[in-house]
């Protein structure tokens, strides 16, 4: 395996636990600096923000540009984002930190797609860039928990201190172990060309179920660590371990819907958003309750994340112009997913409605989701029997009939 894959690997654990760490340590990062939880809540919703502005303009500022080089200034980009939040002496700088850090987030797993796919041969591509992935995946399940218990242990700044250091071990291999001829090829295709892709309406639409479907899942997930002590009654320590089964469910999802997806790709994803929403309704309704709490935890990631293949892979289809730029406005709208989550979860903790106000306005959010996919699925029908109807034939030519 190449050396450099690791590094981009070691890259994507680092974003990743710097954006889903803030989840178990918002009451203690909230306690610092003495703001309510909606408040704190703003340290998710402008990463994610964030994430969406870097996604689309970062990327399309530095196409052109050397993508090892590109790689190294992202992860800088990632660094110095992180260390303003550990030494954030208010709120304030701790925001300002999380947006740094977050504009590197869509370029760099866009980039470093591109990169990961030059370093193997053809026939090893997907799995490369699999292999990048699962630093983002085993940030979730390994990081995120341990991360929350250092946090808790040696205080919130300890762990973002952490984070700091991963991305110079990152950044040391990115600069060492990716070959230049690897990512030295940059983009030729006009950004005006690449952004004709987005006059599909299908593409929109795919857009939005990735707004809704992710947002509502994330909305629920956001203030969880607010739910699992206030309202099932776990302990704050308990709260990394039931993290680390809520990443268990989100390995189980990303396989098995990733491998659902490539066999039936809009049925699987009404599927499990429409199970989702079952999910997140019975986690409201029984939030009370520990045992059911652990077992919707599980459930409510594997659903969740097992959406992600096949919203990914629905933009590109409905984008097979340009790929690329469709994958990484995808990657926006799944951080635009996150910020109106995180955004209608505190609306509702603000208006006093408790704990489990946000799963219950996940529950919408994903719901409308369901309804918008099912809506863009018989559009496409639609013109699928449009394109082959008999009407749609060019009319025969009429022969003139001789008389014998």
């Amino acid at each position: 395996m190449p050396l450099g894959l690791i590094a981009l690997a070691i890259g994507g654990f680092g974003i990743g636990l710097t954006e889903f760490i803030i989840m178990g340590l918002l009451p203690e990062v909230a306690a610092d600096f003495a703001v309510d939880p909606t408040a704190a809540g703003w340290l998710i919703t402008g990463y994610a923000l964030s994430v969406v502005v870097g996604a689309l303009l970062l990327t399309a500022a530095v196409n052109r540009f050397n993508r090892k080089k590109v790689l190294a200034w992202l992860m800088v980009l990632f660094i110095l984002g992180n260390l303003v939040s550990a030494l954030a002496p208010t709120y304030e700088i701790m925001l300002l930190g999380r947006i740094i850090a977050a504009l590197c987030h869509g370029s760099f797993f866009g980039i470093g797609s591109v990169v990961a796919a030059s370093l193997v041969p053809e026939n090893k591509k997907a799995g490369a860039i699999a292999i990048m992935f699962t630093g983002l995946t085993a940030a979730n399940v390994l990081g995120v928990p341990f991360g929350t218990l250092l946090g808790q242990a040696a205080g919130w700044r300890s762990t973002f201190f952490a984070i700091t250091l991963i991305g110079v071990i990152a950044l040391i291999g990115l600069l060492v172990f990716i070959p230049r001829t690897a990512a030295a090829a940059a983009g030729t295709r006009s950004l005006g060309n690449e952004l004709r892709v987005f006059r599909s309406p299908q593409v929109w639409l795919s857009l939005g179920v990735t707004v809704l479907g992710y947002g509502g899942m994330f909305g629920a997930f956001t203030y969880i660590a607010f739910t699992l002590t206030e309202v099932t009654g776990f302990s704050a320590g308990a709260v990394p371990w039931l993290l680390i089964l809520f990443g268990i469910g989100l390995v189980i999802g990303n396989i098995v819907g990733g491998k659902a997806a490539d066999r039936s790709l809009d049925t699987t994803l009404i599927v499990l958003l429409g199970g989702l929403v079952v999910i997140l309704v019975v986690f409201a309704l029984t939030a009370q309750n520990p045992v059911m709490t652990v077992i919707v935890l599980v459930l409510m990631g594997s659903f969740g994340f097992g959406t992600v293949p096949g919203l990914q892979m629905r933009v590109m289809r409905q984008a097979q112009d340009a790929p690329t730029l469709a994958s990484g406005a995808n990657i926006a709208a799944f951080n635009l997913g996150n910020a109106l989550g995180a955004w209608l979860g505190g609306l509702t903790i603000a208006a006093g409605l408790g704990y489990t106000s946000p799963i219950w306005a996940g529950a919408a959010v994903t719901a409308a989701a369901v309804v918008l996919l099912g809506g863009a699925m018989l559009r496409a029908n639609a013109a699928s029997r449009r394109s082959v109807s008999p009407l749609s034939a060019p009319a025969p030519v009429a022969v003139p009939e001789f008389a014998e």
